[in-house]
């Protein structure tokens, strides 16, 4: 696809619907109530005659204060807010969580709303001159059509000549006219030109309207931090608590079964030996002592088995040891890279442990892959680990493969997990965790 083509997509589409959206807005802009203010005061003091006093300007000036105060005290700012945000989620998708207002006049996240708004006033302007770019690149394209269905007079009758808009004509520059049947293709040249040009400018636009949006009208960085680790802690209590029950799980339906069976077996067999003298029956004996045995043996594996569900001892060793472990009972051939040169806390080596061990559990049960990468390296003190195979991709956190239980546990330690999974692969899956929990 060329880069042109690229950029007529549907995307392209949802952002020009976005900047014209946001045309209403700008009326709402600090500055645009400042002089609709003055110009009440000056037309009701002065009659409109002459030019504004200082008296209108500081009367414009207070009624505009208590006129953001309002704004601010009720309601009001943050729906304005909360509308803003929605039509960033839904045309631009970006997505901006909702801040803590605190009603009353000293509500920072209103005032904040108010500040968006004042920015809106240029950022609107360039979103109207992106989309201006749109409708006259179209009435430019369309000049020769036009030309021949409604210029189509008798030779020698003067018409007037229809004027052309370029990019530069808000600017007083670049505008030309055109009288002739051939002038009208450079009209269209001209237009063609401004529609490859309009969805570059309008993604342009819409990105720095992205930008205030999170800047202004998200919640702020204490706020957003007190959230993340309201949301971390009540992760890691999910986490333990699924991590308790687990285990009950494990105990109660296998090794607490099969010591019980061990009890019967032993007590059986206590019976068939006899309390003293001779043995009745040695032969059935001997089998409740052997069964005593094979469930003795079932009930340590089991045992085991849930001890490295907890911890798994090879990581006593260190991550690089535990993850060669875990790459040499691979089914399918792994290919492991490993700079670990400052070892992480156990916490965060068990985490990538069991992110590792699950990543590539997933790529043998549903990738089809025939080759997979396991790389483990540490920048700036983030421990990154990320898997990739050469199969099917499609990769979906809701599709019941585990990833949102890994999302879950990396998010508890403020770490982060990115699933990059096109259908038809490849895929890789990166967590990236502090060193330190």
């Amino acid at each position: 696809m060329g880069i042109g083509m690229h950029a007529f997509t549907r995307r392209a589409g949802a952002e020009l619907v976005f900047c014209l959206a946001g045309l209403p807005f700008i009326v709402l802009n600090p500055l645009v109530l400042l002089v609709l203010a003055v110009d009440l005061s000056w037309l009701v003091t002065s009659g409109a005659r002459g030019n504004p006093s200082p008296v209108d300007m500081a009367i414009g000036v207070v009624c505009l204060g208590l006129l953001l105060v309002l704004l601010v005290s009720t309601p009001a700012a943050r729906r304005l807010g909360s509308l803003q945000r929605r039509l960033a989620t839904r045309l631009l998708g970006t997505r901006v969580g909702e801040p803590l207002f605190d009603p009353g006049p000293r509500d920072k996240a209103g005032w904040r709303v108010m500040a968006y708004q004042l920015a809106k006033l240029p950022a609107g302007l360039l979103e109207l001159y992106a989309a201006s770019l749109w409708v006259y690149g179209l009435i430019n394209l369309s000049y020769p059509l036009l030309w021949g269905a409604f210029r189509n007079h008798e030779p020698g009758a003067q018409l007037s000549p229809l004027p052309v808009f370029t990019p530069l004509g808000w600017f007083g520059e670049g505008t030309f006219h055109v009288a002739t049947l051939p002038g009208t293709f450079a009209a269209a040249s001209a237009g063609a030109a401004m529609l490859l040009a309009a969805p570059w400018a309008t993604r342009a636009v819409t990105s720095v309207d992205a930008w205030l949006i999170r800047g202004l009208l998200g919640p702020g960085r204490l706020a957003q931090r007190v959230h993340d680790l309201e949301q971390s802690r009540a992760l890691a209590v999910d986490d333990s608590a699924a991590l308790l029950r687990r285990l009950e799980r494990d105990l109660h339906d296998g090794a607490q079964i099969r010591l019980a069976t061990l009890a019967m077996n032993l007590g059986m067999a206590r019976e068939k030996l006899g309390h003293h003298g001779e043995v009745p029956d040695a032969e059935a004996a001997r089998e409740l002592v052997d069964a005593a045995l094979r469930g003795a043996k079932d009930a340590l594996g089991e045992l085991r088995g849930l001890v490295r569900g907890i911890h798994p001892p090879v990581l006593d060793n260190g991550l690089a040891d535990a993850l060669t472990t875990l790459v040499a009972d691979s089914a399918i051939p792994v290919e492991l890279a490993v700079g670990i040169p400052v070892r992480p806390t156990p916490a965060i080596e068990t985490i990538a442990y069991f992110c590792a061990a699950e990543l590539l559990a997933n790529a043998a049960k549903h990738s089809y892959a025939t080759t997979i990468t396991l790389r483990a390296a540490v920048h700036r003190d983030v421990l990154r680990l990320s898997v990739g195979d050469d199969g099917t991709g499609g990769a979906d956190p809701a599709g019941g493969s585990g990833l949102s239980g890994l999302t879950q546990r990396v998010a508890v330690v403020d770490g982060e997990l990115t699933i990059a999974s096109p259908p038809g692969g490849p895929t890789t899956v990166t967590v990236a965790l502090p060193l330190r929990a």
